[in-house]
């Protein structure tokens, strides 16, 4: 149960519903994924003067000039993704940890990292409170986290201007990374599928909006 004394009552409750049906309509197909967004309350994760905003299918800011993804985003990125349980991923960009938490509630072990030190902090004692269990780093994301590798699946959370090798070799093969790619403004979404230990497969899906992804092999 959650440690965390936060309010959730049945107009939230409703709201998720109205937001899952939403995301349902414009497309998302994974009961699984409906189901996890419709069980995490993620007005948790919103500073107390944007929380009337939490179930709009929009971005909002969480500070360190970073944001927590639309819900349609957060979702299509989950679905692609295919999270079986017990599958070990790693997330890059922990954020406010909405994503991460939501990978938690459909089973995975969750390896996740942030580049901004304040918002790890912040987030790492946010989640403890709450009670979600996983593994958090502080760091650059786009070199990986190489010691707790090889991965089922990755997942980044911010704009990349290429595709991390690192990522790629921390990959196993069969498993899948899922990363938005493209300038500094638009992305695309890309489905990065490991093949064998030297070959890769790749989808596009066009269409997204993140904050840059800083580090090494992002943007500096």
């Amino acid at each position: 149960m959650p440690l965390l004394k936060l309010e959730d009552t049945y107009l939230h409750k409703g709201k998720r519903k109205a937001l899952v049906a939403e995301l349902r309509h414009k497309g998302i197909k994974s009961e699984r994924v409906l189901h996890a967004i419709n069980t995490l309350p993620r007005h948790f994760f919103f500073d107390s003067a944007l929380i009337s905003h939490a179930y709009e299918d929009k971005a909002f800011p969480i500070g360190e000039g970073q944001t927590i993804s639309q819900p349609y985003t957060v979702a299509f990125q989950t679905e692609l993704l295919d999270i079986k349980p017990d599958d070990k991923v790693l997330e890059i960009g922990t954020g406010s940890g909405y994503q991460a938490s939501i990978l938690h509630l459909l089973g995975a072990e969750v390896y996740t990292i942030e580049y901004q030190k304040k918002l790890f902090e912040t987030t790492q004692k946010f989640l403890n409170r709450l009670g979600i269990q996983m593994n958090l780093f502080f760091g650059d994301g786009t070199e990986g986290l190489a010691q707790y590798a090889p991965y089922d699946k990755i997942i980044v959370t911010a704009g990349a201007p290429v595709v991390p090798d690192a990522l790629i070799k921390q990959l196993k093969v069969g498993g899948i990374l899922v990363i938005p790619v493209g300038d500094r403004i638009r992305q695309s979404m890309v489905r990065i599928t490991k093949t064998s230990t030297s070959s890769t497969s790749r989808e596009e899906f066009d269409g997204f909006a993140f904050v840059p992804l800083l580090g090494k092999e992002g943007w500096r």
